[in-house]
């Protein structure tokens, strides 16, 4: 929640900075798009940990579990992408490598949130349906924030296909 802030000064000032520069080390617009995704994650995270929050979540499946390991782990492939792209003829093969993880990961939290809706279904039918919609909220939001963690890979990408 505390990054959440942050993330949205460094976003401000990277804008900031994009239009006061009269030369970038890719184009302008691809800057703008990748650090808009970037913070659409860093926002959606927050809104995983209001839900969780809100509902007073202490306890979670194992598929909630392993989707909340997969989001930090885009967060630590997007960490190590970023100063590769300074020299992005050189590193062009790890970030296109580090764009391809994140999908998987993301493809591999697709699957974790479907079993974890079924299981989360049968475990709490007929008689707890708030257990089951609170799941569902959080199992969506969790979903999501890969979601936005594939958009970031797929800028990087297409940042890498322009530009090498």
């Amino acid at each position: 929640m505390d990054r959440e802030q942050d993330a949205d000064n460094i976003t401000r000032d990277v804008l900031i900075a994009v239009r006061r520069s009269f030369i970038t080390p890719f184009d302008r617009g691809d800057i703008k798009d990748l650090i808009t995704s970037m913070d659409d994650a860093i926002d959606q995270m927050q809104q995983t940990a209001k839900t969780i929050m809100l509902f007073e979540q202490r306890s979670f499946t194992p598929q909630q579990r392993e989707m909340a390991d997969a989001i930090v782990l885009c967060a630590d492939l997007v960490r190590e992408a970023m100063p590769l792209l300074s020299s992005i003829n050189t590193n062009a093969g790890r970030i296109s490598e580090i764009s391809e993880q994140i999908s998987q990961i993301e493809g591999r939290a697709d699957e974790l949130h479907d079993i974890g809706l079924s299981e989360l279904y049968r475990a709490n039918q007929p008689s707890n349906s708030m257990a089951f919609f609170i799941g569902v909220e959080i199992y969506d939001h969790l979903e999501t924030v890969v979601d936005r963690f594939d958009d970031v890979g797929n800028e990087i990408s297409g940042i890498v296909i322009e530009n090498v």
